[in-house]
């Protein structure tokens, strides 16, 4: 696998995603799926350990791919493709153009972008519930449903709602992540 490949794979993708990183979660599957890089399983596991690392979502999981398909090296390259046109784009605005969001054609703009990263990320949060409950990556399988993983999601949800009704604060991504890794051990029969 050409390394050169990879980092225009992933400058490709952070040139055109907009919303961060979860809005990238779809454009970073469907390239890494049609490079043959991963398969949709894989992509999601490497989702969930993006998720639960310290770390910018979309930077974590080029950072994943990259050292699964080249080592260090395709590592360090495909996290810089991800991350330069932002850099850039964030760096000529920072330095040349002031008040840019006085203007009504950014303004318009932005507003036009919101719904879009929107769609991405209610897209996303569906396909990779419809993979993980449902085991279903095309409409071409057969709908295997897995309790195991529906009642990890049901005891999350309701931890994170009861805990915000009794302290009126978000409960912790890491103590959830923590409940969600006990509970998949004890599933899944490693404990």
């Amino acid at each position: 696998m050409p390394l050169l490949e990879l980092f225009l794979t992933f400058l490709k993708i952070g040139a055109v995603s907009f919303g961060g990183g979860y809005a990238m979660i779809p454009l970073v599957t469907d390239e890494v799926i049609a490079h043959g890089w991963l398969t949709a399983e894989e992509i999601l596991n490497f989702i969930a350990v993006s998720e639960s690392t310290p770390g910018p979502i979309a930077i974590n999981m080029a950072t994943f791919v990259g050292a699964s398909q080249g080592g260090i090296l395709g590592a360090m390259l495909a996290t810089l493709g991800v991350v330069l046109p932002s850099f850039v784009i964030i760096l000529i605005i920072a330095s040349v153009i002031k008040g840019l969001l006085k203007f009504a054609g950014v303004k318009a703009f932005l507003n036009g972008l919101r719904p879009v990263v929107v769609g991405l990320i209610v897209g996303t949060a569906i396909t990779m519930f419809l993979s993980v409950i449902l085991s279903l990556n095309t409409v071409y399988e057969q709908v295997t449903f897995d309790w195991k993983a529906l009642v990890i999601f049901f005891v999350a949800a309701i931890t994170h709602f009861v805990y915000k009704k009794i302290t009126n604060k978000n409960v912790s991504p890491i103590l959830l992540i923590i409940i969600s890794a006990l509970l998949g051990m004890l599933f899944y029969g490693v404990l």
